[in-house]
């Protein structure tokens, strides 16, 4: 009967622990949407000039900057500082939305834009959550597909910088809409199936997949919806 009760209670615990660990994660990635927004204010008021004149040193510069952050949200994920490190990250991250943010409200319709793409990415996110939660399917299958559409993405949108073909990057934009919407299954998943138990990991994680599928459905928006002067 003890081994019995041992059996039952302990699924019963990682269930308990798992639950924790997802419900710890929506209320952090609920809180780097603070520092966000306010890096996004910070970021529409700033000149930009020096990217708008050396683009590709430019973009070089913000991917240095943003995977310098990174690796010491990494480097700290142990410790109470690796929160302070990932909302300094997610400050950074609204900082860097100026760019695009500024095209957008160029445009006639760009606020209106801007929240559509919000909007869209909460749908996205909320929706395919949801599946990997309550279905409670393992999607670690997609990992390794993912890893690789990931590189090829990085290397793509890294050639376009020299490029700058306007049908390859509505291709890329495309494209890491669904491979970023997919990573939202895996990062979910990865969590209620007990594969990450770090609350600053797993909410680094999804907040990656939130950010960039919100920049390329803006992207997106803008080449199809935009209204120009």
């Amino acid at each position: 009967m003890q081994y019995e009760s041992q059996v039952i209670t302990q699924p019963g615990s990682l269930a308990l622990g798992q639950n924790k660990v997802l419900r710890n994660t929506y209320m952090m990635l609920a809180l780097t949407m603070v520092p966000t927004v306010i890096g996004a204010f910070i970021g529409i008021s700033m000149s930009f000039s020096f990217m708008a004149e050396h683009p590709i040193m430019g973009a070089l510069l913000m991917f240095g900057a943003m995977m310098g952050m990174l690796f010491a949200v990494t480097a700290l994920r142990n410790s109470a500082w690796g929160i302070v490190a990932l909302l300094g990250f997610t400050l950074l991250a609204g900082v860097f939305l100026g760019p695009i943010l500024q095209v957008a409200l160029h445009l006639k319709n760009g606020a209106q834009l801007v929240g559509i793409a919000a909007g869209g990415t909460g749908i996205i996110f909320f929706s395919l959550a949801t599946i990997a939660t309550v279905t409670k399917k393992d999607f670690s299958f997609m990992g390794k597909f993912l890893f690789i559409g990931l590189i090829l993405l990085v290397v793509a949108s890294l050639a376009n910088l020299f490029f700058q073909i306007p049908a390859l990057s509505l291709t890329i934009s495309a494209i890491a809409v669904m491979i970023f919407s997919a990573y939202i299954l895996f990062d979910v998943s990865r969590i209620v199936q007990g594969g990450e138990t770090n609350y600053v990991m797993a909410t680094l994680a999804l907040y990656l997949d939130i950010y960039n599928l919100f920049i390329n459905l803006l992207s997106l928006l803008m080449a199809f919806s935009g209204e120009r002067d």
